[in-house]
C-alpha cells in the first residue's frame, strides 16, 4: 500500500510517526510523511520520502505569548491560542496535504492530524487509520490524558466522561480551522457541531496505540480491534555519532541526571537554568541539559555540567542516572524503557497524565507541576530518583519489558492484516 502519514506537530510528536513509516516502509509499503518543512533533515536521514507543510510549531512555542501561557499551565488559553494558529493555517495545511495524499491509498493520522486527515480521506474517498501514542478511545478504566486525577469513589463513568470531554475541547478550539479548511480547499460541507468522532471512517477500521501494555494496559471495554501495540521508538539514524565532548563528559565520572524540557518554551530561561544548577548543587549530581526549545542557556556552567542542543534520547538515556522532563509521551517513552527513575516536570495537555503514570507506577517521584517548581522540591524529586533502591529497581523491570516488546512489528501487522481484509474506504 502507498500510506500517507498526516503528522503535524512538534518533534516529539513527529518522532514516533518516522519510527512506524520506517517499519511500514521495511515491510513494502510506499510511505510518505507529511508534517512541517523544518522536519526535512529528520524525516530524510531516516529514508522516508518527506512532504512539506507550511509552519513551524517551534515559531509558535517560542512565541512570547504561548512562553507565558505555557508557564502559567493554563490549559484551556494554550488551547485558545493553539487554535487560533490552528485557523491561519488550515489552508495550508489542506492544500498540501491534499496534494500530499493524491495517489494513497491509506491516510494515517493521530491527534495532531485527526481532522484534517479525516477530512482529507473523506474528499479522497480513501481509508483512515487511527494511530495514537496518548489513550483517545473512551473507556471506564482511567481518565483522559486531559483529566489525570478523577476522584476514584465517582466510578468509571466519569472516567468514560472524561474522554468526551477533551474530544470537545479539542474539536470546538479546532472546528472553525477544520470548517474553514473544507469548505475552501476541499469542498466538503462542515463537519458535525460535535465533530466527526461517530464518521463511519473511524468505526471501520482499527486503531493503533503506540504505547507498551505495562504502562497503559488495553482497556477491557476497548473494542477488540483497539490495538495496544507498544513503543514505536525512533533509533538514531545509522551514521550517527555521540559528538566528544558528550563521550568525554559520561567517561568522566558517574552517570549524569539529564535534565530537559523539549519543545517547552521559558519566558525566563536563566532564571530556569539557575534554579535548576542550585538543585543539582544541592544534590552534588552531575548533569547534561539539553536547551532544546525551552532556551535554557547559562554562561558559566560548572565542570559537572555538560549542556547540548540535542541528542537521541534511545542513545542517552541508557547512560544517565535519571531523566528530569516535562513530561511528553515520547521523552516519558524513552525514560521508561532506559529502566530509570523520571522527574516530571509537567506543563498542560498530556504532560501531566504522563506525570502522574510515572509516579502510579512508582518508577519516578510525584510530578511537580513547572509552575509550582522550586529549587527544594526539585532538589528532593532528583535526590530520590538517584537513591530510591526500590523505585530503582522498579524502573529497571519495567524497562526490560519494554525492551521486550516491539511496537512497530506488532503495528505493522495490524496493517498488513488491513491490506489482506481490505481497507473500508467509505
Amino acid at each position: 500500500m502507498r500510506i500517507a502519514i498526516m503528522a503535524p506537530g512538534s518533534r516529539g510528536d513527529v518522532e514516533p510517526y518516522v519510527a512506524l513509516g520506517k517499519g511500514l516502509q521495511k515491510a513494502g509499503h510506499g510511505v510518505r510523511l507529511v508534517t512541517h518543512q523544518n522536519f526535512d533533515t529528520l524525516v530524510n536521514a531516516h529514508g522516508l520520502e518527506f512532504w512539506p507543510i507550511e509552519g513551524n510549531v517551534q515559531d509558535i512555542a517560542q512565541s512570547t505569548e504561548m512562553r507565558e501561557l505555557l508557564e502559567k499551565g493554563n490549559f484551556l488559553a494554550i488551547m485558545s491560542l493553539m487554535a487560533k494558529e490552528a485557523q491561519r493555517g488550515a489552508l495550508a495545511l489542506a492544500e498540501g496535504g491534499l496534494a500530499a495524499c493524491q495517489g494513497m491509498d491509506l491516510v494515517l493520522a493521530g491527534i495532531g492530524g485527526l481532522f484534517v486527515g479525516l477530512s482529507l480521506a473523506e474528499k479522497l474517498r480513501l481509508p483512515f487509520l487511527q494511530a495514537y501514542y496518548i489513550p483517545f478511545t473512551p473507556t471506564q478504566a482511567y481518565p483522559s490524558f486531559l483529566f489525570p486525577r478523577l476522584p476514584s469513589w465517582l466510578g468509571g463513568a466519569l472516567n468514560r466522561v472524561s474522554y468526551h470531554l477533551a474530544r470537545q475541547i479539542m474539536w470546538q478550539g479546532f472546528r472553525s480551522a477544520d470548517r474553514l479548511a473544507r469548505e475552501k480547499v476541499l469542498g466538503l460541507p462542515a463537519a458535525p457541531f460535535w465533530g466527526p468522532y461517530k464518521t463511519d471512517r473511524l468505526r471501520q477500521n482499527p486503531i493503533l496505540y503506540g504505547f507498551s501494555q505495562f504502562v497503559i494496559p488495553p482497556a477491557s471495554d476497548w473494542d477488540p480491534d483497539t490495538h495496544v501495540t507498544g513503543y514505536w521508538f525512533l533509533d538514531p539514524a545509522a551514521d550517527w555519532t555521540p559528538p566528544p565532548a558528550l563521550t568525554a563528559f559520561l567517561q568522566a565520572g558517574s552517570p549524569p541526571v539529564y535534565v530537559g524540557f523539549g519543545s517547552m518554551s521559558s519566558r525566563k530561561p536563566e532564571e530556569t537554568a539557575d534554579l535548576v544548577l542550585q538543585a543539582l548543587a544541592r544534590t552534588q549530581q552531575r548533569a547534561i541539559i539539553l536547551s532544546g526549545w525551552s532556551g535554557l542557556h547559562k554562561a558559566d556552567l560548572p565542570d559537572s555540567v555538560l549542556m547540548l542542543d540535542s541528542v537521541p534520547f534511545s542513545w542517552l538515556f541508557p547512560r544517565v542516572a535519571a531523566v528530569v522532563h516535562h513530561g511528553g509521551a515520547g521523552t516519558t517513552a524513552y525514560g521508561l524503557r532506559a529502566g530509570i527513575p523520571s522527574v516530571v516536570i509537567p506543563f498542560f495537555a498530556d504532560q501531566p497524565f504522563w506525570g502522574q503514570r510515572v509516579a502510579d507506577l512508582g518508577v519516578g517521584p510525584e510530578p511537580i507541576p513547572r509552575k509550582k517548581l522550586t529549587v527544594e522540591r526539585l532538589a528532593q524529586a532528583i535526590q530520590r530518583a538517584v537513591t530510591d533502591q526500590t523505585m530503582r529497581q522498579r524502573a529497571a523491570n519495567l524497562g526490560a519489558k519494554i525492551q521486550a516488546e516491539d511496537g512497530i512489528a506488532r503495528a505493522v501487522a495490524v496493517v498488513q492484516q488491513l491490506e489482506t481484509r481490505g481497507a473500508a474506504y467509505r
